[in-house]
């Protein structure tokens, strides 16, 4: 499964560290794609307690906000004992205000105070890499060749993970930890009682009793198949008794109202925070969309997912770990570049090939 490339030529036995702090601060699939690999640490090491540092924006996928940061794990904070958040992105914008460097003097405090022996780096940036290292923590496993090169230097282990897909490639990290191969747990996410209540009236006063989840949004333009497109694909699958709510993010009001135009009102749009998300997404039949992180998060629920892909490679970033449908077109090159204009094997991807991947993924799951 890996391949150590270490200092150290032992590992280090579980039985003698009990605090561990986990690094990855973001993005929403990044932090989704890592949540088996700690998920598998939490099932072999049971007694040990885990930290995890995340951007303040994504702390939803882990704890939900009716639970506090630390404390007794519950179902609404499932894996980590301690969360630590920070704000980067903020940081940056004013890095020479007193204001800037008081919160980032308070956030390295909050982090030296569990006194963490060990921290994995799933994320292998820099800023990263140096959340880790001012963790205070003697031992910082990261991959030999991370995202960017300069964070290895933090590390005092390093790996090289065989798989392809970056789930496997975040669970490598965590074996060469326990020093021992492990099955795939599944993800966990936080369950929040008044969201999972509010999905439930939303359903019931507006009769829905199955539905599926379309998102237009994208990361960038290259990953984003047309809004208009996806109306289209809500007004036929309602023209066959399947209801479609189309979910829409922080600056994509626009590519939802769009899509629900081009439904002719068939689709219904909806936004939602992270911890509505998952509990809309729990209730789904059925998810499409891009490469995005709502489309791992569905996949992550095992909802059937149609996943329509552009430059990004679906081997590495697809959906994983359930029944998915990947429509992919051969003119697609692969390419994490950060275009802006459309990806041409995106756009030949038609509505009518979308249609039939959900009629038959609802036919598997009927």
């Amino acid at each position: 499964m890996t391949t150590p490339n270490s200092p150290s030529s032992e590992l280090p036995d579980p039985v003698k560290f009990d605090r561990l702090l986990v690094v990855r601060t973001s993005a929403m699939g990044d932090i989704i794609h890592a949540l088996p690999a700690v998920a598998a640490l939490r099932e072999s090491l049971p007694q040990i307690s885990i930290g995890w540092v995340v951007e303040e924006r994504w702390v939803e996928l882990l704890c939900s906000p009716s639970a506090s940061l630390a404390g007794p794990r519950s179902a609404n904070r499932p894996l980590a004992d301690r969360i630590h958040t920070v704000n980067t992105k903020g940081w940056r914008r004013s890095l020479i205000a007193p204001d800037t460097w008081r919160q980032i003097s308070g956030s390295v405090r909050d982090l030296r105070i569990p006194h963490y022996q060990v921290a994995l780096d799933f994320q292998g940036a820099l800023r990263s890499a140096l959340i880790a290292r001012l963790s205070g923590a003697k031992r910082i496993y990261g991959f030999a060749n991370p995202r960017e090169s300069v964070a290895r230097l933090a590390y005092t282990e390093r790996i090289t993970p065989n798989g392809t897909h970056v789930v496997e490639q975040d669970l490598a990290l965590s074996e060469i930890l326990l020093g021992k191969r492990v099955g795939l747990p599944a993800a966990q996410l936080p369950r929040d009682k008044s969201a999972e209540q509010e999905c439930d009236r939303y359903t019931v006063e507006r009769r829905i009793e199955k539905f599926a989840l379309l998102n237009p949004g994208a990361g960038w333009g290259a990953k984003q198949w047309p809004a208009e497109r996806y109306g289209e694909v809500a007004k036929q699958l309602s023209e066959n008794g399947l209801k479609c709510l189309i979910n829409y993010g922080p600056g994509e009001q626009a590519l939802a109202e769009a899509a629900e135009t081009s439904s002719e009102g068939r689709g219904k749009n909806i936004q939602l925070s992270l911890t509505q998300l998952i509990a809309f997404t729990r209730r789904a039949a059925l998810f499409i969309g891009g490469d995005t992180g709502p489309m791992h998060l569905a996949a992550a629920l095992k909802v059937p997912v149609v996943a329509l892909f552009g430059p990004t490679d679906p081997a590495r970033n697809g959906p994983f770990g359930t029944s998915s449908i990947v429509l992919r077109n051969q003119l697609s090159p692969t390419s994490h570049k950060r275009r802006i204009q459309p990806d041409a094997g995106l756009l030949a991807i038609t509505a009518g090939e979308v249609v039939a991947a959900a009629k038959e993924l609802l036919t598997r799951h009927s």
